[in-house]
């Protein structure tokens, strides 16, 4: 569930900004500074803040990029978010990014094991990586993991009008991503049916 989470967390910021456009929460180095200090315990910075800069900036967000165009893969046959359809990238060049992502911090296993637990096998970084790819390697590894698992099934783009955003269907009559994007996308429906009742006058 980590990796889905934080794998569907970089995919959706890129959000609907609310006025029928599209708002970017990684538009500049500051953007992302915030968004990193929120998961750092999930990005192997919390021992190490970091404070982005253009070069990390720009890596996570070709990183996204890779991400969205393989989710636009992974829900086929429906439709991408159209924040991006007309734009994806070559699936090859997605996959290249993704993988040489994940190679920026090889890990090495580690048996732990704790007074009255089970031992347990930890993956930790090899050698002293820079913090910032800690950063790109960690969000890697978790778009790894989610589309290389069971939940990459589960994958949709929200049919809301507007609406951006890819999320994981939690249950079977699930077709929005949130509540609000179904109530949009009803009323959207009853103004269409009304609309066509009248002939099509406004």
């Amino acid at each position: 569930m980590t990796a889905t989470r934080l794998a569907l967390e970089l995919a959706v910021t890129v959000r609907h900004d609310g006025h029928g456009g599209v708002a970017d929460d990684l538009a500049g180095p500051e953007g992302l500074a915030v968004w990193v200090r929120e998961r750092a315990a999930l990005l192997d910075c919390a021992d190490a803040p970091v404070v982005p800069d253009e070069v990390l900036h720009t890596a996570v967000r070709e990183l996204r990029a890779a991400v969205r165009s393989l989710f636009a893969r992974a829900v086929r046959p429906g439709p991408p978010s159209s924040a991006d359809a007309h734009r994806l990238l070559p699936e090859e060049e997605a996959l290249r990014r993704l993988n040489a992502a994940v190679a920026l911090v090889p890990l090495t296993p580690r048996l732990s094991w704790e007074p009255g637990a089970p031992p347990a096998v930890r993956h930790h970084p090899a050698g002293s990586p820079p913090p910032a790819d800690l950063i790109v390697a960690a969000l890697a590894r978790a778009a790894l993991a989610f589309l290389a698992g069971p939940d990459r099934e589960l994958l949709r783009a929200c049919p809301a009008p507007r609406c951006v955003r890819y999320f994981v269907k939690d249950h079977a009559r699930q077709e929005w991503c949130t509540p609000s994007c179904g109530n949009r996308a009803r009323v959207a429906r009853h103004h269409e049916r009304r609309r066509e009742g009248q002939g099509g006058a406004p």
